[in-house]
């Protein structure tokens, strides 16, 4: 899988467009993910996730996935799992200090951004920290729902209302 893992990183630019249309016609899907259940699609869909991820990026299922922004070089892959960038124990080859037998995950997200559109700058947007709750989600529903938030709920009545027990002080 390593070998699939580099040619990813080098076609970055083709996996670059074909997510965008991917991620165009996944959240256009937003109703249909919604009139079934979010909760009921996700086990499937992780599923597939986790196969077509894992196949081409050695995805480790984080739930939420920064390929777009680090040139399609998982950053999970890091033994050191950093989000940010190198850890500054890269070898003089490119190679992990950890294990030396693997190119830094670093080194290829900065040459598979090189070659994407928007890469360059992507790569420069800080990732927070992972949270751990979302491991083994589909990070592709986390985009349709984060990209369709539900409609705010209209105001109640009665929290319109002046409430009776109101703390303002009154006058004497």
């Amino acid at each position: 899988m390593y070998s699939v893992r580099l040619w990813s990183v080098r076609h970055a630019r083709g996996l670059e467009k074909f997510y965008s249309a991917f991620e165009k016609a996944f959240v256009a899907l937003h109703p249909v993910w919604n009139w079934i259940g979010y909760e009921r699609v996700e086990k499937p869909i992780a599923a597939l996730e986790k196969v077509t991820k894992g196949f081409l990026f050695d995805c480790k299922m984080c739930g939420q996935c920064a390929l777009s922004s680090t040139g399609m070089s998982c950053s999970m892959n890091c033994p050191k799992n950093i989000r940010n960038g190198p850890c500054g124990g890269v070898r003089a080859n490119g190679h992990c200090e950890v294990k030396p037998e693997m190119r830094c995950v670093w080194v290829e997200g900065f040459a598979g951004s090189e070659r994407m559109v928007e890469g360059k700058k992507a790569i420069r947007i800080v990732q927070l920290p992972v949270d751990r709750r979302l491991e083994g989600r589909s990070s592709w529903l986390k985009v349709a729902r984060d990209k369709n938030p539900p409609p705010p709920k209209p105001a109640s009545p009665v929290a319109a209302a002046p409430s009776a027990t109101s703390s303002t002080p009154k006058a004497p």
